[in-house]
């Protein structure tokens, strides 16, 4: 048999590419010829192929092939209905469109398009579709899929390799002058909540008013513009322009860094279809409250503070008790890596993976 990776664009640093990346290395090392099938690819190490070569090469009835959807591409679509063997679909999620609406055009209509095609791929009769989160995969079901056709699998991620880094000495000191850290850790795009986050570090500097830095930590869009000058606007309407450390682009040192010099990670995202920055806390030990919403809930469970609101001044309170309270932070970070090591670990996830693939393989 031959197997093959089938995703519109890979880049080993995103969150779908890491994925796909860890797949097609437990593949290799199963002693399977495995092949990465793609429109466009950054440095990841491996060769790639276009993906209308896919069918050519793993297009039999004894071939697997895995779909990596986040995105609408219709190609991806057409290529597995030509597809004759083990097809295996991994749902990221797509974000719903409105998050763009009023920011960027191009967005809204990528997003509209890629939820426009649930559907179809729900209904296209694949052998195995895998939720990279219930809520994913409950998004399948509603739209069509027979459940018996599937699962859940959390996305593979670079957890261990971050682990391991060097945390960036220099950002470690910066960080750790005496101020509480507030961090959130994820790409500057709408659906995260930033403007809300900058709400509720306002609403704790309002009551509390000990030294705190809000750190936020993700890749800046220019095409996202509209909406990083919301976030900045919001800054400087609470006065607290010198409070906020912004970390655009950061390298893998100063992501650790990050993690181990705050005190508290905090996530109001209005959207989640995992959110690979919640297990990353829970394996480096960094206290987590956030917003019950999407994908949230599930991921985290007991592992952090949670609440389906969108009080300011809840999750202020949240991170103060979690500031002044050892013995509760103790609790958290126990719970956290116990379910890091018992559900998200990357020995957890390759032994659920090759279970999965067992009819195939």
């Amino acid at each position: 048999m031959k197997a093959a990776i089938l995703i519109p664009n890979i880049a080993s640093r995103d969150a779908v590419g890491a994925d796909a990346m860890a797949m097609f290395r437990i593949l290799v090392d199963a002693g399977i010829e495995t092949r990465i099938f793609c429109d466009a690819a950054g440095d990841i190490g491996e060769k790639t192929y276009p993906a209308e070569r896919l069918p050519a090469f793993a297009g039999g009835s004894d071939d697997l092939v895995i779909y990596h959807y986040s995105m609408g591409w219709k190609k991806g679509i057409d290529l597995l209905r030509r597809c004759r063997g083990f097809r295996v679909v991994k749902y990221h999620n797509v974000t719903p469109p409105a998050f763009f609406e009023g920011i960027a055009g191009d967005y809204v209509e990528a997003c509209r398009g890629g939820r426009a095609e649930i559907a179809a791929i729900a209904t296209l009769g694949c052998e195995l579709y895998l939720g990279a989160s219930g809520y994913n995969l409950a998004e399948l079901v509603e739209a069509g899929l027979t459940p018996a056709r599937g699962g859940v699998l959390a996305p593979f991620h670079r957890i261990d390799a971050l682990a391991e880094a060097e945390a960036d000495l220099d950002l470690v000191d910066e960080l750790t002058d005496g101020a509480k850290n507030i961090l959130m850790v994820g790409r500057i795009a709408p659906n995260k909540g930033h403007v809300d986050l900058v709400d509720a570090f306002a609403a704790y500097v309002d009551a509390y008013g000990d030294p705190a830095r809000l750190v936020i930590l993700g890749k800046i869009d220019p095409r996202l513009a509209v909406y990083t000058d919301r976030i900045r606007a919001r800054i400087d309407h609470h006065r607290l322009g010198g409070r906020v450390r912004w970390i655009n682009g950061a390298s893998e040192g100063q992501l650790k860094a990050a993690y181990l010099a705050s005190h508290v990670f905090m996530l109001l995202s209005e959207h989640e279809g995992f959110c690979v920055p919640l297990a990353e806390s829970m394996a480096l030990g960094t206290p987590i409250v956030a917003r019950a919403t999407s994908a949230i809930p599930e991921t985290l469970a007991d592992a952090g503070l949670s609440w389906a609101s969108n009080d300011p001044y809840l999750f202020a309170a949240s991170a103060a008790r979690l500031f002044g309270d050892g013995a509760l932070r103790d609790t958290l970070r126990g719970a956290a890596l116990r379910r890091y090591q018992t559900t998200y670990a990357s020995r957890v996830l390759r032994e659920r993976f090759l279970r999965y693939l067992e009819p195939a393989l």
